[in-house]
């Protein structure tokens, strides 16, 4: 993607599925930079989480909300809930810029969009933060249980991702049991720090790796048995688990993988689309991000219709048969799985009349 390239031509390189409406959000009492970015509302209203991240500059921050709402819309329709796709990023250092003042700034803009757009968490930002947000607007999702809310996503974002590891590994290697696989962990935040759990639990070997040297720590105290490495990505695993920031999956690193597996929580995990099929070259399937990451989407979609959490749990669950049946399908069409999940939403995204 070109960086110098204005906000209409970055959304058609991303897809001809254009953007809706992206608004550029400022507050000079509160030092608020924000960009919110709503790139379908066919399926219902644009939901997508706040990430609060210190990006090097303004374009950066732009290339990241487009590209993160674009795989929203993808992410909602391939799971199936009636919700769009939109997304927010801050710009700054949450450690350093986060004030209850500027939450709530922010929540302001976010609700003169009329419900056009819901938050929910990202990086950066906690159900903490959404329970501040969600003072200032209606708008928000994914706050904690004393506010309302269902609480933090992540533990049903990562059971998402088992339940696809589990469908990836019965693809591969003809059983969805994890026991005795080594499973390298990208990244030991939120939700990375709960698949370990399940993957323990499940009997399988465990790395991991991160940049941040507290949270590999914290994997440490908590599970001994975890290996910690400098990187997972080039290791010798039987399944490689982005679970930090995108793009991590380049031609390169894709050349350099030991893994027979690719599955995990991170969002825009190929750097380009070409990577899947450098991936599928050298026999490495890949499940898409947005299918098998859904569990978080899956749980405040739950939220917003106040289902009961059994109910939502058994929805994250069934994430397994969608990726089995994405990856049967890819197989048998001789496309890649990414390919395969992005039809399976187009078709929800096409079955929509056209407003006249």
């Amino acid at each position: 993607m070109h960086t110098d390239a204005g906000v209409f031509a970055r959304s058609h390189e991303l897809s001809p599925r254009s953007h809706e409406q992206v608004v550029f959000c400022e507050d000079d009492r509160t030092g608020l930079k924000a960009i919110i970015a709503i790139h379908s509302t066919a399926l219902g209203p644009a939901l997508g989480g706040t990430r609060f991240y210190p990006y090097a500059d303004e374009s950066a921050a732009l290339q990241d909300v487009l590209r993160l709402s674009w795989g929203m819309t993808y992410k909602a329709a391939a799971a199936g809930v009636n919700l769009g796709g939109g997304k927010a990023v801050i710009i700054g250092d949450p450690a350093l810029a986060k004030t209850e003042a500027l939450l709530g700034a922010y929540a302001r803009f976010v609700d003169t969009l009329g419900g056009r757009y819901i938050t929910a968490g990202d990086v950066g930002t906690n159900t903490g933060d959404l329970d501040v947000i969600g003072r200032h607007t209606a708008h928000v999702t994914g706050r904690s249980v004393a506010a309302g809310g269902s609480g933090d996503s992540a533990r049903l974002t990562a059971l998402g991702v088992f339940h696809s590891m589990r469908a990836g590994a019965e693809a591969v290697w003809g059983t969805p049991a994890l026991a005795n696989r080594t499973v390298g962990v990208e990244g030991a935040g939120k939700v990375g720090g709960e698949l370990v759990e399940l993957l323990l639990a499940d009997g399988a070997e465990v790395c991991v790796s991160d940049v941040n040297e507290a949270a590999l720590q914290r994997i440490s105290q908590r599970h001994p048995a975890v290996r910690l490495l400098g990187s997972v990505a080039a290791a010798p695993v039987d399944i490689y688990a982005p679970c930090a920031l995108g793009g991590t999956l380049t031609e390169d690193s894709a050349a350099a993988l030991e893994a027979k597996l690719v599955c995990g929580a991170a969002n825009n995990q190929l750097a380009h689309p070409v990577v899947e099929h450098a991936l599928g070259e050298r026999g490495i399937t890949w499940v898409p991000d947005f299918v098998a990451n859904a569990g978080g989407l899956i749980q405040v979609e739950g939220e917003l219709r106040s289902a009961p959490a059994s109910v939502v749990e058994a929805d994250v669950a069934r994430i397994y048969d969608r990726c089995r049946d994405i990856i049967t399908v890819a197989r048998g069409a001789g496309i890649g799985a990414g390919a395969a999940a992005n039809r399976f939403a187009e078709r929800r995204l096409d079955a929509i009349p056209r407003s006249n």
